[in-house]
């Protein structure tokens, strides 16, 4: 991997969980500040992408609207004449890289610019080479669903559902592969975290490559990330926090476990430390509740035991934090397992629960127009179940 300047990277990451609305001002505005303003200079990356002109020609748009000036890499798996690999070593397109203030990576396939990006003996195209020496530089690099999961040094590659992950483990080349590298060493990053349970693969492949910690980032919400550690939550929803440096594993149980992961959820406009992993809410939050649930003075707005037959589905996770931080009852319990399989008969599956404890805080507003929490250090255990079927009759 590229070796990080010593005092950090002077550029940003603009890390996007993908399903971005184009109309949405706050991305691309963001990116183009950070990139220094009107006049940018922007390069597109369509590299993942199975339709490489249509889909940078979406990005095109609310980039330059925000006032950046656009231009396209012609890295392509579409080229019949030339490699996508061909064209990422070649020296003026790197050149290019190297007077532009940004990179932007599409969605599609991770894969597909990994590929393009490295060459055959494990070597960094000139391309990302280029990436690389602008963003410690001072320039932006940003990516959106695909273009997000190559930014830690270990990205999902083709995995099957959530559940099925858990059930039969990753393996390195096949589900999981390795990725470019942008974010620290010890941070794992996945997309569309919150809408598709997405959260529970990441904890799996972070349980298998060493990782300590990762980002969740969910669909229409982004991170951006300053000089390597200083982190802020944009767009629509959050992003959950994956702690597991004080996690365990119980070996004598062959499937998927783990005991005490500390999850955080951090919603638009809070700001995160990568280092210190210290967490400042939005100002909208500082200025109004503060949950402590082991103050005398808690007094707690939900009053009812959490129980969720799916944890995977759509941003269950981020529902059920923001209850059980300002809830009479400590603890709560989700299940993952196929249901469909369950009506005629036994499946294997897991039970999440999470706990509030001690170390677990939250605050809350309704400025943005419903519910926005932000709970820090919810303790969660994983362990395999087996459900009794025919689930019903």
């Amino acid at each position: 991997m590229f070796a990080h300047a010593a005092d950090g990277p002077k550029g940003s990451l603009v890390i996007m969980g993908g399903s971005e609305r184009y109309d949405t001002s706050e991305f691309w505005t963001e990116i183009v500040s950070l990139a220094g303003g009107p006049g940018a200079k922007i390069a597109i990356l369509p590299t993942a992408s199975s339709d490489p002109q249509r889909v940078a020609s979406l990005v095109i748009d609310p980039l330059q609207k925000a006032g950046a000036e656009t231009f396209v890499l012609p890295i392509t798996w579409s080229n019949p004449s030339e490699s996508a690999q061909q064209a990422a070593n070649d020296p003026e397109l790197a050149q290019k890289v190297l007077l532009a203030q940004g990179v932007f990576m599409v969605g599609g396939s991770q894969s597909r610019i990994v590929r393009a990006l490295y060459n055959d003996d494990g070597s960094q195209t000139e391309v990302l080479k280029a990436m690389f020496q602008s963003y410690e530089a001072g320039g932006v690099i940003a990516g959106t669903s695909a273009g997000a999961a190559v930014m830690s040094r270990v990205m999902y590659r083709d995995a099957e559902s959530v559940l099925k992950t858990m059930l039969e483990g990753v393996r390195m080349g096949k589900e999981i592969d390795r990725g470019l590298g942008f974010l620290p060493d010890d941070w794992f990053v996945d997309q569309h975290c919150l809408v598709r349970g997405r959260f529970a693969r990441a904890l799996v492949a972070m349980q298998h490559q060493g990782f300590p910690f990762g980002l969740g980032i969910d669909e229409n919400t982004g991170v951006v990330i300053r000089r390597g550690h200083d982190l802020r939550v944009i767009g629509h929803k959050g992003v959950i926090v994956m702690d597991l440096s004080a996690a365990t594993t119980d070996t004598t149980i062959e499937k998927f476990n783990l005991q005490n992961v500390r999850l955080t959820y951090l919603d638009r406009g809070d700001r995160f430390d990568l280092t210190t992993r210290e967490v400042t809410p939005s100002l909208e939050k500082l200025e109004e509740q503060k949950i402590e649930p082991f103050s005398p003075d808690f007094r707690p707005f939900f009053r009812k035991q959490l129980f969720f037959n799916d944890i995977l589905a759509n941003t269950t996770v981020a529902d059920l934090m923001g209850k059980l931080i300002d809830n009479k009852f400590p603890t709560a319990i989700g299940l993952a397992f196929d249901g469909m399989q369950a009506r005629t008969e036994p499946v294997d599956g897991f039970e999440f629960l999470f706990t509030r404890d001690e170390e677990s805080v939250g605050w809350y507003t309704e400025r943005f127009g419903g519910d926005d929490y932000t709970v820090l250090n919810i303790r969660l255990d994983i362990r395999p179940i087996r459900i009794t079927g025919p689930l019903y009759e």
